[in-house]
């Protein structure tokens, strides 16, 4: 018999992997999404139930959410994805989990945040890779220089990208990076600053990214910045965004830069890679706290986070309303994964 948790975008790469994940710790998971013989095939191979919604068609997405207390939405990019899946969770009082990285994602969830108490639900967006390591250190640091005023991450590694990464990086070509300043959310000019990953001081690019959402709940911190490590070819098609500016936001160049997308691999290739973060913090006084922390490649930590947060959800431990992961597990939650290492600067 199938628990109350849902996968939608259950044939997705990343997906696959938390499928693997949630069965490890004795869940049995109800596969979605909208390709139906591709989730026959999945729910036949893997001997698992199965259901097909539209994310545009209300009416099925509530049939299938009838008996489900948490879901999982897998199915990027998020920026399109996440609000009728969101929807119909508060229509249904299901418990809403995703994977998202996307900034316009987490502000537009946060918006619900009184309807989800309303209804008694958790609205927790990036319980993958993104948000979880880089959420926790955050916290870590924040706890470390009380009254901090500046908040940078940093982030190396994110070096490949299935399928639907590829559709959230298209979403952002062209646009400014958005930062938090005084507690707002602005765009800001190209701009680059250094951390060190373990190796030395490696240039970075400001980018937006969740976190100046999550972790600006997460600590309090007022100013929240949010950095890349920049390699050859993502130095490339960034210089080309910042060259070419809002032209890649029309809708031609959209279409093409999606069209794109879909001929990336639903998998990523080559060796996994060490990802690594690093958070800063800093107040008034020009004090200081600083962490690194190491975790394995993004998409099988992904699985696992976002399988360990819908277990505990499933169990009951959750805090009703739109959270985040340091702040409803604590800064050591991300410790408690295999491979992860942090240390402080």
């Amino acid at each position: 018999m199938a628990d109350p948790l849902l996968i939608y975008g259950a044939t997705g790469y990343t997906a696959r992997l938390i499928i693997d994940e949630v069965r490890r710790l004795g869940v049995t998971p109800i596969l979605a999404g909208r390709n139906g013989p591709a989730l026959a095939a999945l729910g036949a191979e893997l001997g698992l139930p199965w259901r097909v919604a539209r994310l545009d068609d209300a009416t099925r997405l509530d049939a299938i959410l009838q008996d489900v207390d948490v879901v999982v939405h897998a199915a990027g990019p998020f920026g399109d994805t996440a609000a009728p899946m969101l929807a119909a969770c508060l229509r249904n009082r299901a418990n809403y989990l995703d994977i998202a990285g996307e900034l316009p994602a987490f502000a537009a969830s946060s918006a619900r945040d009184a309807e989800a108490r309303a209804r008694a639900i958790m609205v927790m967006p990036g319980v993958g890779f993104d948000v979880v390591p880089s959420d926790c250190l955050a916290a870590y640091v924040a706890n470390r220089c009380p009254g901090a005023d500046d908040l940078a991450i940093g982030i190396r590694g994110l070096a490949q990208a299935t399928r639907g990464s590829a559709r959230t990086l298209a979403s952002y070509a062209g646009t400014p990076p958005v930062v938090r300043r005084d507690g707002e959310l602005r765009s800001v000019p190209w701009q680059e600053r250094e951390f060190d990953f373990g190796r030395g001081p490696e240039r970075s690019v400001c980018i937006s990214w969740g976190d100046v959402v999550s972790a600006f709940h997460t600590t309090a911190i007022r100013n929240i910045s949010v950095y890349f490590d920049i390699f050859p070819g993502r130095e490339l098609s960034l210089a080309a965004s910042h060259l070419m500016g809002s032209i890649l936001q029309l809708p031609v160049w959209q279409t093409w830069l999606r069209t794109m997308s879909e001929l990336v691999m639903d998998a990523p290739t080559g060796n996994e890679t060490e990802l690594a973060v690093v958070a800063e913090a800093t107040d008034r006084r020009g004090r200081r706290a600083a962490a690194r922390l190491r975790t394995p490649d993004a998409y099988r930590f992904t699985a696992r986070t976002a399988a360990e947060i819908a277990r505990r959800v499933l169990g009951g431990d959750f805090e009703v309303g739109w959270q985040t992961p340091a702040r409803v597990y604590g800064p050591d939650f991300v410790l408690g994964f295999p491979g992860v290492e942090r240390e402080d600067l």
